[in-house]
């Protein structure tokens, strides 16, 4: 069967239409679109900074436009999804949890999360059989329901509590999950009982040997992403090293896959058969890109440094983790995403209390041209980001190239007047 062939841009609009970010929002977000969009994406990403909103609010924002985070929380205090590590700490559809389970207790012995809660296991295996004990018959647990014995605060992983890290070992093994957030903090409860709320949403997909597990990542990871290389297939849900494109020949032999040429990569690209009206939209030129909007730096858009680099021509470094004078852009720097193409990005911080949306620095991509329509683009892209976070004003310090930056406060202006 001959190989389709797209160009590099169509690719961009396969993945971005499976990815829920193609189009604007046709309309205002139901309590049901988290949900979906969390399925969709199969893994959300879990990341505590909170400068702007925390990354899995943000990149729900991205596909969703405003909503009530509430409904987040929500799913996950009804079942409907849960806490696993997968990709890194993420939210998942309850219909996967055997998959992950299967996933962490077997192929990810070596994580460091799964090697730090065996240590923490032998070296007090009274104080967590106490702790099992403890929630077995009081119910639900926070961490910060138990004070430190030594009267001390923590500021970071190395100063919790002896109860916070027995808490994070047993999640670890699977003998605790997380039954709902407060405040965003976890409450943990008795993996037996969270399952036995989480299966009003239906049993989960069965995975019988290692095989079946790796089948479905290939094949899921493939489908989430609408377009991939072999390569950065097993990145999606961290299920191994980097695959060759031998590995997804079976599934190209069986249909599931189709293998497709895209203009300018060096490596064939792979096209889930459910994606298959994607392709054919892409080839047949009728795909089109309205969206602007702003990246969470964990958004699956752009988590894979060299997949963004590949399928945008955008190096994206999370620089949070970055000591300041080695940061290039800023400390949390959202990408700015505008008709299918990653533009710029923006470091910004929301000043909650003060109701004001910073625009510390804004920088467009080498060879993107300042423009006035430009601005009158990415303007509503940023109010609609600070409406939400209740910072109705917009300030903007400084942006690259400098010529940008009147057109923008222009049109901020005028976005707000209209």
């Amino acid at each position: 069967m001959p190989l389709s062939s797209v160009s590099a841009h169509q690719a961009r609009l396969i993945h971005l239409g499976a990815q829920g970010v193609l189009a604007r929002p046709a309309r205002r977000a139901r309590k049901a679109d988290v949900l979906a969009a969390i399925e969709r994406m199969r893994v959300l990403q879990i990341d505590t900074i909170n400068v702007v909103a925390r990354s899995p609010y943000l990149v729900l924002f991205a596909r969703l436009g405003s909503y009530d985070t509430r409904w987040l929380e929500e799913w996950l205090s009804e079942g409907a999804i849960f806490e696993c590590w997968a990709h890194e700490a993420c939210f998942a559809p309850f219909a996967d949890f055997e998959l992950h389970r299967r996933h962490f207790g077997a192929s990810r012995a070596a994580h460091w999360s799964m090697k730090s809660a065996h240590r923490t296991r032998n070296a007090h295996a009274v104080g967590m059989a106490g702790l099992l004990s403890h929630i077995r018959e009081r119910g639900p647990v926070k961490a910060s329901e138990f004070e430190r014995a030594d009267g001390l605060t923590g500021g970071g992983w190395w100063g919790w509590k002896d109860e916070k890290r027995w808490l994070e070992a047993l999640f670890a093994t699977g003998e605790l999950m997380i039954t709902r957030r407060e405040n965003f903090q976890r409450v943990y409860d008795l993996s037996e009982r969270v399952v036995a709320k989480a299966v009003a949403f239906g049993t989960p997909i069965g995975i019988a040997d290692e095989r079946e597990m790796q089948r479905a990542f290939h094949l899921g990871a493939v489908r989430a992403l609408g377009i991939a290389q072999a390569r950065w297939v097993n990145d999606y849900f961290r299920a191994g090293g980097k695959l060759k494109d031998a590995a997804l020949d079976p599934f190209v032999e069986s249909g599931e896959l189709l293998r497709v040429e895209v203009d300018g990569w060096s490596n064939p690209g792979y096209v889930h058969r459910d994606n298959q009206t994607l392709l054919q939209l892409a080839s047949a030129n009728r795909l089109r890109a309205t969206h602007t909007t702003l990246l969470s730096p964990f958004d699956p858009v752009v988590w894979d440094r060299e997949r963004a680099s590949t399928m945008f021509g955008f190096d994206y470094r999370i620089e949070c983790y970055t000591p300041a004078p080695k940061r290039m852009y800023g400390y949390f720097v959202l990408p700015i995403l505008h008709r299918g193409r990653l533009v710029g990005r923006l470091d910004a911080k929301a000043h909650r209390a003060d109701g004001m949306f910073e625009v510390k620095a804004l920088f467009l991509e080498d060879g993107v041209e300042p423009s006035d329509a430009l601005a009158v683009a990415i303007a509503p892209a940023i109010r609609q980001c600070a409406e939400w976070h209740a910072t109705r004003e917009i300030t903007v310090r400084r942006c690259e190239p400098k010529s940008f930056g009147p057109m923008l406060r222009a049109a901020l202006r005028g976005n707000r007047n209209g």
